[in-house]
């Protein structure tokens, strides 16, 4: 099993299948936050197949804010390689106690500025 698979993110899936939120922008609901130093990924829906899991959401931090698929196996295999510095591997880690809310009331500026690009 996928380290970064809690029951409460597969308790958070099955009330949020693939394709489930298409369309609700803002009050589309955030099931969970996966963090690595400053990227954060908001993910909004999933599916379980096999011995994976497919998420979607919205990504902050990297080259570029988007929209997007990710595989939980692939995200819980990322590190970064911080032994240089003296910190270490980072692993991406899964916001503790988090419970789903509406992306429009979560409090992250970067995350809103990039949903406010939708807005008409």
């Amino acid at each position: 099993m996928c380290r970064l698979l809690t029951p409460q993110l597969e308790d958070a899936l099955k009330g949020f299948p693939l394709y489930s939120q298409d369309g609700k922008g803002k009050e589309a609901v955030c099931i969970a936050i996966f963090a690595i130093g400053s990227v954060r990924w908001f993910i909004l829906e999933g599916e379980t197949e096999k011995d994976d899991t497919l998420l979607f959401g919205i990504v902050i931090g990297l080259m570029e804010d988007e929209y997007g698929y990710i595989s939980l196996n692939e995200l819980s295999e990322l590190q970064l390689d911080l032994t240089a510095q003296g910190y270490g591997k980072l692993q991406v880690r899964q916001q503790a106690n988090f419970q789903p809310t509406p992306l429009k009331l979560l409090s992250d500026n970067r995350l809103q500025w990039f949903l406010a690009r939708f807005e008409e």
